[in-house]
């Protein structure tokens, strides 16, 4: 079980982008941090002075997550690329694409300088994305008057085509007058391409004399102009190593050792963004180096995939890194590259990535130490139940335990279903739960609904069905004495010896204790919950999981149950006919005052079906 408390003391005081979850583990909010320590920390305050939707959206917290970057600027477009990606609902989202803007350099024979917040495969050269939408502004002016770039997007000019106003003020050299040397044109245009991959002390220099002029001559206002490019293109200096300038898929994989767990850490980059990150665990010994940790995780992991991108980045290279790349491009069916990025955009992206992972592997060491004093908790409370039971002796041998809890859902009788969960020690395994139709008890009797689960649940034993083999070392019923004693009186007869625990609630709904029935004397007790945290939190949570486990399949039949309708019961009245006669009609009262005639027109009857419509209704009149 995540604790939020201990987790909020192992944040780093770092730029980075957060992510809330549910109990479900679903992404409900992604936002970003200067410093993820102060940040995440102000949702786990007080309440008193947070905004309706802010406290809504802490109630339903569960477990955070983060992914740590180099700048606040790297935080602000991996959020905005987080949030693309899953939506969360308490989010606000942008419903289109259009969120930071580029600067391109056109694909023309006298390219141009423009801003877009649309990338396209046109031949263009892009430049971005950029945050700062004031500065693009800026430097796009600042391009284009400082080497007199073409501003218009006319290819063509015909014969008297007089030239704009930016060519009277020598802000652009007159392409349209047909006097410009394209030569000379293509070195300014080189100019600018330099400027924005990061050469811009030349300009840089230039700008600051500029100033440095205007304000000897007084003259503020223009001296201010020159400041703003100044600051803009700084601004725009800053490496966004969260975006590459050319889009590309790509996977980023890093080991994580930790002093117990390993795992291999994959990083997505989807159309040049990085998107998000997932954790691997490795079932490998210290002494594996991280060359073979590499190599049995692309082996195994890429071997699953439909497809994968043609670029796979790495820290460690393996040892057999032609052999791999040479089965993985197989596998995708286009060539895939193992690299070890040395230099460029590239190895910043690996170098941002590898970052976050040490810090992962310290939340890794924390997160292991945390579950294993949870696990050695829990199991010495159930062991503690047990030997005060009377079905074990002795010290706690450290052993995990597997639960199994039940309960019953119902509307008035109707659609009574069971339900089954199962906890493997502190982790609720999914793939063994089971939920069951209640057929032999008509109306509502929650215990006779029981006695029928748990004979079904075991007679699948004796059948020797695999998906039931696995005995309980203990089954908790969300109940008091009468479901206990129900269970056992199925279990009795089953010639098990499985303990069995009811969950009692107080007059508030909430769990205060456990009741069961002690060996020997077949007398009832109780054990309060106080002062056992780990097993109020474990017992809340199994109680939690199996009561929704239950209404979600009950919920399920009375959506099923909800369409049918009477006309199912008509002969020759399809699905297509009911579905025509309901959207005619709108109504099955409308449908039963209607005609014969009225009936046959509606599209897919004839005759024969209107008549047999008529006569349902109408079947007690002579």
């Amino acid at each position: 079980m995540f604790d939020i408390q201990e987790n909020l003391k192992n944040l780093p005081d770092c730029p980075g982008v957060y992510m809330h979850k549910d109990k479900l583990g679903n992404i409900i909010y992604v936002g970003k941090a200067v410093s993820l320590k102060n940040r995440v920390r102000q949702y786990f305050q007080s309440a008193k002075n947070m905004q309706p939707k802010v406290r809504s959206m802490v109630s339903q917290i569960a477990e955070f997550e983060y992914i740590t970057v180099g700048s606040e600027m790297e935080a602000l477009i991996l959020e905005c690329n987080l949030i693309k990606k899953h939506r969360p609902k308490y989010n606000i989202l942008l419903r289109d694409d259009k969120t930071y803007p580029y600067i391109k350099i056109t694909n023309e024979d006298y390219p141009r300088v423009i801003k877009t917040r649309i990338v396209k495969k046109d031949g263009g050269k892009y430049f971005g994305p950029y945050s700062d939408a004031g500065a693009v502004n800026k430097i796009v002016d600042l391009l284009n008057s400082s080497f007199a770039l073409k501003r218009c997007s006319a290819t063509s000019f015909p014969v008297g085509f007089r030239p704009c106003l930016n060519y009277h003020i020598n802000q652009c050299r007159g392409i349209c007058s047909g006097g410009v040397d394209k030569t000379k044109y293509a070195e300014s245009v080189e100019g600018a391409k330099d400027f924005l991959n990061g050469k811009n002390k030349k300009i840089l220099m230039r700008l600051k004399g500029l100033m440095e002029e205007a304000a000897e001559q007084l003259d503020y206002e223009q001296a201010a102009v020159y400041r703003d490019y100044i600051e803009a293109a700084k601004a725009l200096s800053a490496t966004q190593r969260v975006v590459m300038q050319h889009s590309k898929d790509i996977d980023i994989v890093i080991p994580a050792r930790g002093t117990e767990e390993t795992h291999m850490v994959l990083f997505f980059v989807r159309d040049g963004k990085l998107v998000g990150r997932e954790s691997y665990e490795m079932e490998a010994s210290q002494e594996e180096n991280s060359k073979e940790l590499v190599s049995a995780f692309l082996n195994q992991h890429y071997s699953r995939l439909a497809n994968f991108p043609k670029e796979i980045l790495l820290t460690q290279m393996p040892n057999d890194r032609d052999l791999l790349e040479q089965y993985l491009s197989e596998l995708a069916g286009h060539s895939v590259k193992l690299i070890k990025p040395q230099k460029g955009e590239k190895k910043a992206l690996v170098d941002m990535a590898f970052k976050d992972v040490i810090e992962m592997v310290k939340t890794i060491d924390d997160r292991a130490a945390n579950a294993r004093e949870r696990k050695r908790s829990l199991g010495a409370d159930i062991f503690y139940i047990l030997s005060e039971m009377g079905k074990v002796s002795g010290e706690y041998d450290g052993r995990e335990f597997r639960a199994e809890s039940y309960d019953i859902s119902n509307t008035n009788g109707v659609d009574t279903v069971g339900a089954m969960v199962v906890f493997n020690g502190l982790k609720a395994d999914k793939s063994s739960y089971r939920k069951f139709r209640i057929r032999s008890v008509e109306g509502q009797d929650d215990y006779r609904s029981m006695k029928e689960v748990l004979s079904r649940r075991f007679a699948r034993v004796f059948r020797g069905d695999a998906a039931f083999e696995v005995l309980p070392d203990i089954i908790f019923m969300d109940g008091g004495k009468g479901h206990v004693s129900t269970a056992l009186e199925v279990i009795d007869q089953t010639g098990f010896d499985i303990p069995v625990v009811g969950m009692v609630k107080d007059d508030k709904h909430r769990t205060r204790g456990l009741v069961y029935r002690k060996s020997g004397n077949g007398e009832y007790q109780e054990i309060s919950l106080k002062g056992k945290p780990m097993l109020f939190k474990y017992i809340g949570r199994m109680q939690e999981e199996v009561h929704r486990f239950a209404i979600e399949y009950h919920r399920n039949l009375r959506s099923k149950s909800a369409s049918r309708s009477v006309l199912d019961d008509i002969k020759g009245i399809g699905p297509s006919r009911k579905s025509a006669l309901l959207e005619h009609f709108k109504s099955v009262d409308a449908i039963r005052a209607a005609e014969v005639r009225e009936l046959e027109e509606v599209e897919g009857m004839n005759t024969s079906a209107a008549k047999a419509v008529w006569k349902y209704f109408h079947k007690n009149i002579k």
